[in-house]
């Protein structure tokens, strides 16, 4: 029985942020373990980062083809591979793993245009493999008490939803010459039709319906820019409706001075209300009709088994971003490890965002640039050319 699977990992070099994310995220559970990886161009530090994170030297790739072809023809070869480069790099690097028979986590976006999100998602199914898109915000233990608090009726019938997610980060570096990522995030050679809304709105666009269980259909978007003349959008604001009729508001911006990473998410039914912020990620505020609002936290008994699942500390113990990457990699490796061991379940027992999810994503972002050229109009997310 394997009991462990064998990791590989392109990008994530050079000391950043989102490939420490994953690669401690994926080892806290100890079902995978780093077995490969080309973590950056750089020759030296590609080799450098490699070994001082375990991996063997001659499992060190120049490249992500070569990584590719040489560890699909291994006995001992990956079991997955995880993306974590700039974002215009997503569909040919999952596009050539999947080509190769190897399972992918990619960060999100999954691709920059939805023809090539379609070619993913059905490559993967000819192929039989899994596709996770870390929406990472979405797999905290409180945001599935939320989910599990709406389906059961609790807060009546979602009336109103609204989400923000606030950053700074975009207007500090306009104003640091040295700093490199905020140039190529706001280029379009390098992040396609968006900015804000493809780098940061996919997150809220599925913690909105990972905590709702509802799904959004359609979106009327508007723009703002900082400084005027960017190519990109810096300010994303996004009405939005849901599949039970209501409707809601997503506020996205990189350039809100004052804000670290400031997720909101209120929820708005008729019996009640529930919030949540990131800033207090382990809680929720619950509000009944004319009672006492009620502070939630996570692990405690009456929280539900969906919810404790998610858990790893006593309450109390703040549990926060690497273990909500953890939660992510937790369900896509019992996934694999499954199929390894000849186990067969349905999808809907490995709580992960799927393929799919990834492709949602990326006609979400299309759906609400097609709203704002068009003059903030509503488009439907199944066809983001057309007006819903």
């Amino acid at each position: 029985m394997r009991e462990k699977l064998r990791m590989g990992m392109v990008g994530g070099g050079n000391g950043g942020n989102i490939g420490n994310s994953h690669r401690r995220g994926s080892a806290m559970d100890n079902l995978a373990v780093l077995t490969a990886g080309s973590f950056t161009r750089n020759p030296e530090q590609n080799l450098k980062d490699g070994q001082f994170w375990g991996v063997s030297p001659d499992r060190i790739y120049a490249n992500y083809e070569e990584m590719a072809e040489a560890e699909s023809k291994r006995e001992d070869g990956i079991d997955f591979v995880s993306i974590v480069t700039p974002n215009q790099t997503h569909y040919p690097i999952a596009k050539c793993f999947l080509e190769h028979g190897i399972n992918v986590v990619c960060e999100k976006p999954m691709t920059l245009y939805v023809d090539e999100a379609e070619e993913i998602a059905a490559l993967a199914a000819r192929k039989n493999l899994e596709v996770c898109i870390p929406y990472t915000y979405a797999h905290y233990p409180a945001i599935r008490e939320c989910r599990e608090l709406v389906a059961s009726g609790k807060i009546g019938k979602v009336i109103d939803v609204i989400a923000e997610y606030p950053q700074d980060w975009m207007i500090l570096g306009l104003n640091n010459d040295e700093d490199d990522f905020t140039k190529w995030i706001g280029d379009p050679a390098y992040s396609g039709e968006s900015n804000v809304t493809g780098a940061m709105g996919v997150h809220l666009f599925y913690l909105i319906q990972a905590a709702t269980g509802l799904k959004i259909e359609k979106v009327l978007a508007d723009f703002g820019y900082y400084p005027e003349d960017a190519p990109l959008e810096t300010i994303s604001r996004v009405l939005f409706g849901l599949d039970n009729g209501a409707h809601g508001i997503a506020w996205t911006s990189n350039v809100a001075t004052g804000h670290d990473c400031t997720m909101f998410l209120k929820v708005f039914g008729e019996k009640g209300s529930i919030e949540w912020s990131h800033e207090d990620m382990t809680h929720l505020h619950v509000s009944y009709l004319n009672e006492p609002v009620q502070i939630l936290s996570a692990n405690r008994s009456y929280m539900s088994d969906f919810s404790k699942a998610a858990c790893r500390l006593p309450t109390g113990h703040p549990e926060g971003f690497y273990e909500a990457y953890a939660n992510l990699y937790h369900a896509f490796c019992a996934c694999l490890l499954d199929r390894a061991n000849g186990i067969e379940k349905d999808a809907s027992a490995y709580y992960y965002p799927h393929v799919q999810d990834g492709l949602a994503g990326v006609r979400y972002v299309k759906a609400c640039v097609e709203s704002h050229k068009k003059g903030n109009v509503w488009v439907s997310l199944d066809n983001p050319g057309n007006q819903a």
